[in-house]
């Protein structure tokens, strides 16, 4: 695949869709490649008139790894956290969504709607908020402003998420990991078969397996903090999209997501959780493809 240079990095993208087509930006999150916009998914979104482009951020995927910027001590960092102490981050939100800021730059695209999912939609907000005239609109899905008075994840998504990963070389053990995560956070409504768990985590490990990344991006989620003052000053029209039955990042995250961002409609969806299931993809799509309809067109 294709790479670009930008923000001093490496970051590795893909390009579905007619080069003539609307351009939709997709922003993974925590620890995700690229490929965890699933390939149905972006089909859809290609049937439905869009360029579409995905990425790896930094740290994760075939984008650049910094090692340079070493392995955070997270539970050190969790408890600092708790008891709101300054973390150490190696960077922070605002430079991943420099990074994707960069990428639309480097492809010669002067505007494309913004879809981000989790990690993602905090890159995307933050990409809306500081870059406004690169974002024809905003899709922020399963995310949230990070305001500290929020509730928290399940004691079970928790668990899941802080598991150790496997040791280096345990493909195996990878593989299992992270099945275990998405059965943790996964939507209670829209089950995913076995098999597609089972090939989605395979692809995943193989393609890149870098647990350090997966920790520096879990590092500079909570120490960007409370971004809603970020947050109230995008200016994009905005989607919100939340799982009601979200257990890694719950609703009211979404709720309050979509109150801080002016004008912005929220679609709660019961039975989704903290995933993109099979099951949603076409009404994804339906929702996304709607909302940009509604927004400016680009001059792409």
């Amino acid at each position: 695949m294709p790479t670009v240079q930008t923000n001093g990095i490496t970051l590795e993208y893909e390009i579905l869709g007619a080069d003539n087509a609307t351009p939709l930006l997709l922003i993974m999150g925590l620890g995700m490649q690229m490929i965890g916009w699933p390939e149905g998914f972006c089909a859809k979104l290609v049937d439905a008139g869009f360029r579409v482009i995905r990425f790896d951020n930094r740290d994760v995927g075939l984008s650049t790894k910094l090692d340079h910027l070493g392995s955070p001590n997270v539970p050190l960092e969790f408890i600092k956290f708790m008891i709101r102490l300054p973390l150490k981050a190696p960077y922070l939100i605002d430079d991943m969504a420099r990074d994707a800021a960069g990428l639309l730059d480097q492809l010669g695209i002067s505007g494309a709607h913004v879809v981000g999912a989790s990690m993602g939609g905090m890159i995307a907000q933050n990409l809306a908020a500081h870059f406004p005239e690169k974002v024809l609109s905003l899709t922020s899905i399963m995310s949230s402003t990070g305001r500290r008075s929020l509730p928290g994840p399940t004691s079970k998504a928790r668990r899941a998420l802080l598991t150790p990963p496997a040791k280096r070389g345990d493909i195996d053990g990878a593989i299992a990991r992270m099945k275990s995560v998405f059965t943790a956070i996964g939507s209670p409504g829209f089950i995913e078969t076995d098999a597609t768990l089972d090939d989605l985590c395979a692809r995943h490990v193989r393609r890149s397996y870098y647990p350090p990344g997966s920790a520096r991006q879990l590092i500079a989620i909570a120490a960007s903090g409370d971004r809603t003052k970020t947050v109230r000053r995008i200016t994009a029209r905005t989607l919100v999209v939340h799982g009601k039955d979200d257990p890694l990042v719950p609703v009211a995250a979404g709720i309050d997501t979509a109150r801080e961002i002016p004008h912005a409609k929220l679609c709660v969806i019961d039975g989704m959780g903290h995933d993109l299931p099979t099951g949603l993809h076409q009404r994804l799509v339906d929702e996304i493809a709607g909302h940009c309809i509604k927004s400016p067109p680009s001059s792409n």
